[in-house]
């Protein structure tokens, strides 16, 4: 493999692992302040198993990066712009509803996303993908019943949803919008389909939508750039805070 193939092979494994990074510590937030004991305990346990898959990502991109950075360095020492996760993950937590309905919507692409990966003909892609998916089949299925109950729950409930939806589909269109780096892995049998993947996530999206009594707003722009490092202002924050500790207290260990 060319020194450049592999820098693109690890910016496509970034991408998967600060996805999963990102929106794990969003979830985190929510420890001892979720609206029920239950709730509480589901959602840390969703972020454990998202930053649990970062790991992974995260230590095959290690191996690929051609200047020694560990997964520690890689997932708590970058610059803003280096991160290459999708919009959508870095939305503030908000209340409780808007949470859900971002977690929704990440899982059903997630789940279609891995389910594309596990056909890797990069072993190590197709591994973590399949240790993963299993996980996210769970967590599509919790945040599909929420989504459902909450929507056909009370007014109050249902209009809290259908506002975080008319927030949040904005930058649902990056999810499956294919760039040169998708193409190129795809071509190598490495990536996932983005194609294939919207068709599904389309569909399934829809079918919970309709389920939970919602209407997705009709957007004309979708809202783009975290794939390639432009971030909205709520990343800043939010690695302000992720980064505190080993930025104050380099080489820190526990």
């Amino acid at each position: 493999m060319s020194a450049q193939s592999q820098k693109n092979l690890q910016q496509y494994v970034l991408r998967l692992a600060d996805n999963a990074l990102i929106i794990g510590q969003r979830l985190s937030e929510w420890c001892g302040h979720a609206p029920a004991l239950e709730e509480d305990i589901a959602t840390a346990n969703t972020a454990l198993d998202l930053i649990g898959q970062a790991r992974n990502w995260f230590a095959y991109a290690s191996e690929l990066d051609t200047d020694g950075r560990s997964e520690d360095q890689l997932a708590l020492l970058r610059d803003e712009r280096d991160y290459l996760n999708v919009l959508l993950v870095e939305q503030p937590n908000g209340d409780y509803g808007n949470t859900l309905m971002r977690q929704f919507i990440f899982d059903i692409w997630h789940f279609y996303l891995l389910e594309g990966l596990t056909r890797s003909a990069d072993a190590t892609i197709s591994a973590i993908a399949e240790k993963s998916i299993k996980e996210v089949n769970y967590h599509v299925s919790r945040s599909s019943d929420l989504i459902i109950r909450l929507g056909n729950g009370t007014e109050e409930s249902h209009g809290k949803l259908q506002e975080a939806l008319n927030n949040l589909w904005r930058y649902s269109g990056e999810l499956t919008l294919s760039d040169a780096l998708d193409d190129e892995m795809l071509a190598l049998g490495i990536g996932a389909d983005l194609s294939g993947v919207e068709r599904k996530f389309q569909a399934a999206i829809t079918r919970g939508f309709h389920e939970a009594s919602l209407v997705a707003p009709k957007i004309g722009y979708m809202q783009r750039g975290g794939k390639t490092g432009v971030h909205s202002e709520s990343m800043g924050r939010l690695l302000a805070e992720m980064q505190v500790m080993q930025r104050s207290h380099p080489n820190l260990t526990w």
